[in-house]
């Protein structure tokens, strides 16, 4: 029983970092129909600038900061230049730009803190069952979906980011910044991906430490739906607990084909995700 209660408990930890990365790729998506598989790249260059932060100041909240602020900006500076232009181009171009900055910023990450694995604090205590870090984990994850569901349900700016996603035409008649809005779209999804990295990285930071919690994240996001941020971060718990499961009885090295095989067979199944809808479109 034991057993079956730290598996959960992990897993819950595990699913809230999967849900905070798979947010940022549905807030994206919602914004401009692009999957960012540049966005692990994105959380690692803002987690390794915290810990540089972190290791020339001792401050673990100033090296947070730093690392939101940091993803902002690159989310910011990759849509203004990488996506943008790619606007009126074919869909496959936006993942090909995508997939080459991931290689590109992996590169640079190792050529600057090389690939020796950095040692990263936790937020807080990680001993016992119910560590402190866990539920801190937990808790940042939950608030900051919350957030991001009364940013776009009860703010103006919120009202004019689905605007300038869903109805770009009508949004510029009405005054509406469509560029500026997907610009901030952007950098609030990279910066909550930065959140994610400063969540998911613990005790280790690499270059690639982030890859397979962007496979388990995008499995999330799909279960959940691309367009459905609640039933995103149900599918980070629900894929955090299921992997725990997997893990804990059969076998860790059966965790990413086990999530591979979840994401395909949501796909053959529920395109659009077990909370999404799908959007009739006309030819």
């Amino acid at each position: 029983m034991n057993g079956f209660l730290a598996l959960t408990v992990n897993g819950v930890a595990t699913g809230a970092v999967y849900a905070a990365l798979g947010l940022s790729l549905v807030i994206i998506y919602r914004a401009t129909r692009v999957i960012n598989f540049a966005q692990p790249a994105l959380a690692l260059i803002s987690t390794y600038l915290a810990y540089s932060v972190n290791k020339a100041t001792g401050s673990y909240w100033l090296a947070f900061a730093v690392a939101l602020v940091a993803g902002a900006i690159l989310g910011a500076l990759t849509e203004r230049l990488l996506i943008r232009p790619l606007r009126n181009r074919t869909e496959l171009s936006p993942v090909i730009v995508t997939l080459g900055l991931l290689m590109v910023l992996q590169a640079v990450a190792g050529m600057i803190w090389t690939n020796e694995p950095q040692s990263f604090p936790y937020a807080f205590d990680f001993r016992g069952m119910f560590s402190s870090s866990n539920l801190f984990t937990v808790l940042v994850v939950l608030g900051t979906a919350a957030g991001i569901g009364l940013l776009f349900r009860f703010t103006a700016l919120g009202l004019r980011l689905r605007a300038a996603a869903f109805k770009p035409e009508v949004a510029r008649m009405l005054g509406v910044r469509v560029g500026l809005m997907l610009t901030v779209g952007w950098a609030l999804a990279a910066a909550v991906g930065a959140l994610a990295g400063l969540l998911a990285t613990p005790p280790f930071l690499f270059p690639t430490v982030l890859d397979g919690v962007f496979v388990y994240a995008l499995t999330a996001a799909v279960i959940g739906g691309l367009d459905n941020p609640a039933g995103t971060v149900l599918g980070g718990f629900a894929v955090g607990i299921g992997l725990s499961y997997v893990s804990g009885y059969l076998g860790p090295e059966l965790v990413t084909v086990a999530a591979l095989a979840i994401l395909v067979l949501v796909l053959a199944l529920r395109p659009n995700g077990l909370f999404g809808h799908a959007v009739a479109r006309r030819v």
